[in-house]
């Protein structure tokens, strides 16, 4: 899915064009127990109580994507009976109305899912009768020939509130407030099947994550079945980083670094707009290298290093490799972080016989929150 496709499905999360037709839920407590459940056709919630839902189910389709939100393909074994994929569409086919479906799902996430408090599953079918769409793009609604039939699941962590004084309108005075148990947002999540091009797609699926570092590998492929997981963003720049030292060896560059950033935040600003995430394969990370002035004798051995430190077919999301909000550099004793784009005011150099870092200043100088002035010392002859 791209972020339009996903964009969609979130505006859908309104009373106004909600097609939700059912929601289950179920309590987890910190030993793994059921504590309590929900069945109801969304629509018969309180209206308080699905604005609630909507909300959370906002954000298990937001972030970043390739970060925060991954696509997944299931493996063909996983579409055959008894596959990870086979169980996920009976559960959809069933529209939430098979108890013992439902049951068997949440006991699959309970053994699988990593977690030691308390957690709150959600779960929802939907039925959204995909509008057709003008030459114009605009929506069309009575032009519909498509109904998409997906689930969602959020996992929600469950919180003791804070202890503390309150006011007690009642009794018109401040006493100790009663803690209650509080539903967070999601901590992970998923969609199946896809929405692809508008259309049902059966055989992937839509992975949330809060953090883009916490993947739960082994829930997604005990859960999903899927073998094929995408690295997490901060593996992906750790991998990145060792396969350019690798590259360049004794000669890593600070001017060749800092034009591959400048460069990746250049292709990152001219994809913006894009309903996909910008995807750096070997030949993509090749032709950077090249663009950014490694040399050629450098690159000829640029294959082995791509495929030991990163795999053959792995590829990098440019949003996970680079920061379009600071260029960083860091010494033993100083860390100097700029704007990218004012990056060159920065240079490496020679003085004196040592490394130096020097930043170009065009504007007033502070110091501890002091306006100060640089003043040009000269020596007398």
């Amino acid at each position: 899915m791209n972020k339009k496709e996903i964009a969609e499905i979130r505006k859908q999360y309104i009373p106004e064009r909600c097609t939700i037709t059912r929601i289950c839920g179920c309590y987890i407590d910190a030993e793994k127990n059921i504590k309590t459940e929900l069945k109801e056709a969304f629509l018969s919630l309180p209206e308080d109580d699905a604005f609630k839902y909507f909300t959370i189910l906002k954000k298990t389709l937001s972030g970043t994507l390739g970060r925060n939100l991954l696509n997944l393909d299931f493996p063909l074994d996983e579409e055959r009976e008894g596959g990870a994929q086979e169980f996920l569409l009976r559960l959809r086919n069933s529209q939430l109305k098979d108890d013992m479906l439902t049951h068997e799902f949440y006991n699959k996430i309970i053994e699988n899912f990593n977690y030691d408090e308390n957690y709150y599953i959600i779960l929802i079918h939907v039925a959204y009768d995909v509008p057709g769409k003008a030459s114009d793009n605009t929506e069309m609604y009575d032009a519909s020939d498509n109904v998409y039939n997906y689930i969602l699941c959020s996992i929600c962590p469950v919180h003791l509130s804070k202890p503390g004084l309150g006011y007690n309108p009642e009794k018109n005075c401040i006493e100790n407030r009663t803690q209650d148990w509080i539903v967070d947002q999601p901590v992970k999540g998923f969609l199946f099947p896809c929405f692809h091009e508008r259309y049902t797609d059966i055989h992937s699926m839509l992975y949330y994550t809060k953090s883009p570092t916490d993947l739960q590998e082994n829930f997604i492929q005990q859960m999903f079945g899927c073998s094929h997981i995408p690295l997490d963003a901060d593996t992906q720049k750790e991998t990145f980083n060792t396969l350019i030292s690798n590259t360049l060896g004794e000669d890593c560059d600070y001017g060749v670094v800092k034009n591959i950033h400048e460069n990746l935040n250049n292709r990152l600003e001219e994809f913006k707009d894009e309903p996909e995430p910008l995807e750096l394969g070997k030949q993509e990370v090749r032709r950077l290298l090249e663009d950014s002035g490694v040399p050629d004798e450098k690159l000829e051995g640029f294959d082995e290093h791509y495929d030991s430190c990163a795999g053959e077919k792995t590829s990098f999301l440019a949003s996970n490799i680079t920061s379009t909000r600071a260029f960083h550099i860091e010494t033993a004793d100083v860390i100097v972080q700029v704007k990218p784009e004012s990056a060159d005011l920065v240079e490496a150099r020679y003085i004196d016989g040592r490394q130096c870092l020097v930043i170009a200043i065009n504007e007033h100088v502070e110091v501890n929150g002091v306006n100060v002035r640089v003043t040009q010392e000269t020596e007398e002859v």
